[in-house]
Order: structure tokens, then sequence, then C-alpha cells
């Protein structure tokens, strides 16, 4: 019964992480990828989104009004990544538990 106790639990544990990581992987589809880049001409810095597509790397200017807000953004993707990276993780070893009790 202590066995299919925590089967049980295994299992459930492995619908949140898939729930979890479905939810992050459709928020991540609406936040930008890529970094802040600066670029100072003179007296004046200019903001860029730098990001690869395919093998082409594209700079998108970002005008100061909007900076802050992309910086939260592109900062909320890194969180999110990471966190995708450990559910990631999580669901491995909780794979490989239910497997090997087959």
């Amino acid at each position: 019964m202590g066995l299919n106790l925590i089967l049980h639990t295994v299992k459930q544990e492995k619908q949140r992480i898939e729930y979890m990581l479905a939810k992050y992987q459709s928020e991540l589809s609406d936040l930008p990828r890529g970094t802040i880049f600066e670029k100072t001409i003179g007296e004046k810095t200019y903001y860029y989104l730098k990001y690869r597509d395919g093998k082409k790397v594209v700079s998108q200017y970002v005008s100061k009004k909007e900076i802050e807000k992309v910086r939260a953004l592109v900062e909320k993707r890194r969180h999110i990544e990471a966190m995708v990276k450990s559910l990631q993780e999580e669901k491995a070893i909780a794979d490989k538990v239910l497997e090997d009790a087959v």
C-alpha cells in the first residue's frame, strides 16, 4: 500500500509539472526574447533588443519610453525560462521513478 501511495503522489506531481510547463510555454510565447543592448552615439543613448532569428541576429530599436517595460519583460522571460528548466528536470525524475516502478 505504501508504494502505491508514493506512485500515486509521483503521478499527481508529474501532472502538476506538465500543467505548469504548458502554462509557462504559453506565457513565453508572449514575452520578448533576447537581451537589451545600449549604444551611445555622441551624447545620446539608444536602446535595442537583440535576438536571433535563425542564423541572423536582429536588433530592434526600443524607445526610451518603452525601455523599462521591455527590460522587465525580458527579465520575466529569463525567470520563466529558469523555472521551465527546473520543471523539466523534475519531470525527468518523475518519469524515471514511474518507469522503474513498472
